[in-house]
């Protein structure tokens, strides 16, 4: 399935290019290093030999490096290890880097922010969609002049095939940044904008996907059906989950003009979906976001795996000779994480692992660059003393004058048993004396909360570095501490984007 680049009146904007014409948003640019000052650039790097002709992005939403450590573990576990010494499929990797987070204006970044930095080379405001940080949050009419290309944009431009996937809305922060462009990241269906910014021109987020220019994304798939959907679509395909949309848009049939188009909204209709004669698709899974992995349903009517919704997306990309470019994100890793609920944070995590294996498996090295990394961290730990092989979600035991194993949970100074996991503020925070006793608790079961420093109704993003991990044609520039928005530059110089 070859295509001819298509024209887009977005411009390709660099970081630096950006700051250049910032106005009042240069002296926020200047303080936050948008142009990647503070930390290593492309520039301190050789010359990649290769170039990819196809790029694998998967974003871990919130996974900082303790969650992945805790994901490590439970995988060992889950297979009957003691975990520790587990390898992940990205650990295997053979290039490494650290990525700072922080947004333009916010010392501990949202998703929004974090994923324009990746997708289009420049930091921004949090809350922003594939806007500079010029504008003010909300302020459509100025957005419109600071919109930025985002590298799946640029790979449509240059004829490559495109795609989505996510376990949260496809009109959640991480997958918008790749097609949208909005100075409020809650602005997913036309429901949720004010009517003055529909006034002066801005777009919902799910219309953008549909209404992208040219032969549009070729494969879309998550949850956020009830934003591409009329309020007033009671059809019964749909069950009870209907739509939100004012405008009266079925945007899931408009999808259905592009040739070779399918829609699905559950597991069959996706199982039934032969990416050999599939062009474009669309997978709606959820109303809302998609299940957790472990609440998923085994059943027709439930919802495919990552994995298997990414071994769907490369096989109908793939077909393109001439490459393509796929964001896949975990996107409840982080949701687990706002829960307090280490257990579902950990297995989204696995499952993510086992959805970067497939595409490790399905590429080829000589011509696929993968990478992995996360948007931002959580303020998820792992403490204590536990023995080695003790259940990562677990009470503590520990380890006796002799170095062996105890066979009591080990107790804290108030004589209580405690968990390693644990968050420094959240749903699961001691508010008075005695700490709660965790004996005859089931601190592993999906609905618990780790216990906690600081109460809050949902646990917040942490502020420190996160991993990258990279293999493939241009991997070798992953390596030292990074601005995050060169992570895109890394993508873009693996498809000779940057040399034009």
């Amino acid at each position: 399935m070859t295509k001819k680049p298509n024209a887009s009146s977005r411009p390709r904007l660099s970081g630096r290019a950006f700051l250049k014409g910032a106005g009042a948003g240069a002296m926020i640019a200047a303080i936050a290093g948008c142009a990647h000052g503070g930390g290593a650039t492309l520039a301190d790097q050789g010359e990649p030999a290769a170039k990819a002709k196809n790029v694998i992005l998967f974003v871990g939403d919130g996974m900082g490096v303790s969650t992945v450590t805790g994901i490590r573990i439970l995988a060992g576990q889950m297979q009957g290890q003691s975990g520790e010494d587990y390898v992940l499929s990205w650990e295997e990797f053979p290039n490494v880097a650290l990525s700072k987070t922080y947004n333009t204006n916010q010392q501990v970044p949202d998703s929004a922010g974090t994923a324009t930095a990746i997708m289009s080379g420049v930091k921004t405001k949090a809350g922003f969609i594939g806007v500079g940080p010029a504008p003010k949050r909300t302020e459509c009419d100025v957005s419109l002049n600071h919109r930025l290309t985002s590298i799946l944009e640029d790979a449509e431009m240059h004829g490559l095939s495109t795609g989505v996937v996510t376990t949260a809305r496809l009109t959640h922060a991480t997958p918008a940044t790749t097609y949208a462009h909005v100075p409020e990241r809650d602005w997913e269906a036309d429901a949720d904008m004010p009517a003055e910014a529909i006034a002066q021109g801005c777009k919902d987020i799910a219309s953008q996907l549909i209404d992208f220019p040219g032969n549009g994304v070729e494969v879309a798939m998550g949850g956020g059906r009830a934003n591409f959907l009329p309020a007033s679509d009671a059809d019964p395909e749909y069950r009870k989950k209907t739509g939100k949309r004012k405008d009266g848009r079925n945007l899931a049939e408009e999808w259905l003009r592009h040739d070779g188009a399918a829609y699905a909204w559950n597991k069959q209709q996706f199982n039934d979906i032969d990416p050999s004669t599939t062009d474009h698709l669309l997978g709606l899974f959820e109303p809302g976001h998609m299940q957790f992995s472990l609440d998923q349903p085994n059943d027709p009517g439930g919802e495919p795996t990552l994995a298997a919704m990414t071994e769907k997306a490369i096989s109908i990309l793939n077909r393109n000779p001439d490459g393509f470019f796929l964001l896949v994100e975990g996107g409840r890793i982080d949701h687990g994480h706002h829960e307090g609920q280490a257990t579902h944070a950990l297995h989204d995590g696995v499952a993510m692992a086992e959805a970067v294996a497939m595409a490790d498996r399905l590429t080829d090295d000589d011509d696929t660059l993968i990478i992995v990394t996360a948007d931002h961290s959580h303020t998820f730990t792992l403490a204590g003393y536990p023995t080695r092989g003790n259940p990562i979600l677990g009470k503590v035991y520990g380890n006796d004058d002799f170095g062996e194993p105890e066979t009591q949970p080990a107790l804290l100074d108030d004589n209580l048993p405690y968990t390693s996991a644990g968050y420094q503020n959240g749903p699961g925070a001691v508010t008075s004396l005695p700490r709660p006793d965790l004996t005859n608790v089931d601190t592993e079961a999906e609905d618990y909360h780790q216990q906690s420093l600081i109460p809050r109704s949902s646990e917040t993003h942490g502020g420190e570095d996160v991993a990258i991990y990279a293999k493939g044609p241009g991997a070798e520039r992953a390596n030292g501490v990074l601005e995050q928005n060169v992570i895109h530059d890394i993508m873009a110089k693996a498809f000779g984007f940057d040399s034009e």
